[in-house]
C-alpha cells in the first residue's frame, strides 16, 4: 500500500476510536437502599426511571462506607450515568456472553 492509502486507514482507525469511546454524561438523581440483616444482605439504586442500557457506566455519589448489622437504610442521592458509544454499546452485546463464565468461574471456586 501506498502512503495515501495508510494516511486513510490511519484516519479511519482514528475516527472509530473516537467514536468508540465518545459518550455523553449526566447526572441524576436516585435512592439507594441498603439492607445488612439475618434474611437480606443488599444494596439496590433506583435511578428514578432513567434506563441503563448494556455498555452504560453508573456511579453513585454519597454512599456510606459501612452499614451496621441489622439495619436497613434507604437514602435519596445522586447518580453520574455516562452513556456508551453506539459502537461501544454493540462491542458488549456480542461480547457480554461471554463475560458473564467468570463471573461463575470466580462465584463458584472451591
Amino acid at each position: 500500500m501506498d502512503g495515501m492509502t495508510w494516511g486513510l486507514v490511519g484516519a479511519a482507525a482514528v475516527g472509530c476510536a473516537a467514536w468508540y469511546v465518545r459518550s455523553r454524561t449526566s447526572e441524576v438523581p436516585c435512592t439507594v437502599d441498603l439492607e445488612m440483616t439475618h434474611e437480606h444482605f443488599h444494596a439496590h439504586v433506583d435511578l428514578n426511571g432513567v434506563e441503563v442500557d448494556p455498555g452504560d457506566e453508573v456511579l453513585v455519589r454519597n454512599t456510606p462506607s459501612r452499614v451496621a448489622f441489622g439495619t436497613t437504610t434507604t437514602f435519596a442521592s445522586s447518580a453520574e450515568v455516562k452513556r456508551a458509544s453506539w459502537l461501544k454499546r454493540q462491542i458488549v452485546k456480542l461480547t457480554g456472553g461471554t463475560e458473564i463464565h467468570e463471573l461463575y468461574e470466580v462465584g463458584f471456586e472451591g
